[in-house]
């Protein structure tokens, strides 16, 4: 596949923006290249415990080089294979932008999956194709193979899916990726607390795959906004050529950094997690309310209820907030509820016993 053809023409022959930080490789003491403040940054001295520990007076690294090889010791993907972006949200927006003609492609979803696929393509001006899952919440390979047609650029597939909580079979994302000529792109912001294996490990043998994962879930950091994004080279490229030049700002690079050392805390969330997320299950299922527990594979499970609008509400009038998902398609009726803490779970229990 040759990403330069499927990207673009006016992105293929773009001139990206060019930093002070790109101009310039290496190390120096004096820096008066990006008009900064040369003095610093502001401390306060009526709260110290709030104030900067470090300067940030200077631009960010724009590729964000120390962050990407700290990355790529954990996920074992070279840096020239990794894009960063303001959540994984920015990597979606910037595929639209790069590889889909606005008013011309069109894309593939496969709903009921993570929102904003779609908004991604109406601020686009993108043309979506829904293509449902299958009432097991699997593909539906014949629908999309009839959905494709030569102004098809990308595939989204959710695995672990949002809001169902199930991964997708293995091997039929395989077929797809190997009978698509275009990006298929597997969100994989759940993976952590699956026991699938992240798709990173295949991105030699699938040049049009992209993978998107996030410090969103299992790395407790959602405040920061910072999504990732593996692909071949060509795509990471491209991403990099469209992106605004200092997308990563440096505290989170900074606080992502200090995250990466804490791996160990990390893998014990997730077992907890895990652990509840089955625990919970099975009490829920128990509840007279309750119709039906999705398998999940997620930090989340998709329960099915008599009444779910008057569910929620009572919920909410009991400072309980869980998500409403009984009008999205094949999740009539149902419920989507994260996995609290262990107080938070029982709290939740004891409120719906009560209701």
């Amino acid at each position: 596949m040759d990403i330069n053809k499927l990207q673009r023409e006016n992105i293929r022959n773009l001139r990206p923006y060019s930093t002070a930080r790109d101009e310039y490789k290496g190390q120096a003491s004096i820096f008066l290249d990006a008009n900064e403040n040369s003095y610093g940054s502001p401390r306060s001295p009526r709260s110290p415990e709030t104030a900067l520990t470090k300067d940030y007076n200077r631009y960010p690294d724009p590729l964000q080089l120390d962050l990407k090889e700290a990355i790529s010791k954990i996920k074992g993907v070279p840096i020239e294979n990794t894009f960063l972006g303001n959540g994984s949200d920015e990597a979606i927006d910037l595929l639209f932008r790069a590889f889909c003609e606005p008013g011309q492609d069109n894309v593939v979803i496969l709903p009921p999956t993570y929102g904003m696929y779609e908004v991604s393509a109406g601020i686009n001006n993108v043309a979506i194709r829904k293509v449902n899952l299958l009432p097991s919440f699997q593909l539906d390979l014949d629908g999309i193979a009839e959905a494709i047609d030569e102004h098809t650029k990308l595939i989204f597939i959710c695995s672990p899916n949002n809001p169902t909580g199930n991964s997708i079979v293995r091997t039929d994302i395989e077929t797809v990726l190997a009978n698509f000529n275009g990006l298929v792109v597997i969100d994989e912001a759940y993976i952590n607390y699956a026991k699938q294996r992240t798709f990173i490990k295949e991105l030699t043998e699938y040049p049009n795959l992209v993978v998107l994962q996030t410090f969103s879930k299992a790395w407790g950091l959602a405040a920061l906004r910072l999504g990732m994004a593996f692909a071949s080279r060509p795509v990471i490229d491209v991403l990099n050529k469209v992106k605004p030049p200092y997308n990563i700002n440096q505290a989170t690079q900074d606080i992502a950094l200090d995250a990466l050392k804490n791996i160990e805390q990390v893998n014990e969330w997730i077992k907890v997690t895990v652990a509840e997320r089955e625990s919970l299950g099975n009490a829920l299922a128990a509840l007279p309310m309750v119709k039906k527990v999705y398998p999940s594979d997620a930090n989340f499970i998709l329960i099915e209820v008599d009444d779910a609008l008057n569910t929620y509400n009572s919920l909410v009038e009991h400072g309980i907030i869980i998500r409403d998902r009984s009008k999205v398609t094949l999740c009539e009726g149902c419920l989507r509820i994260t996995i609290g803490t262990v107080e938070e779970n029982k709290i939740l229990l004891e409120t719906l016993k009560t209701l």
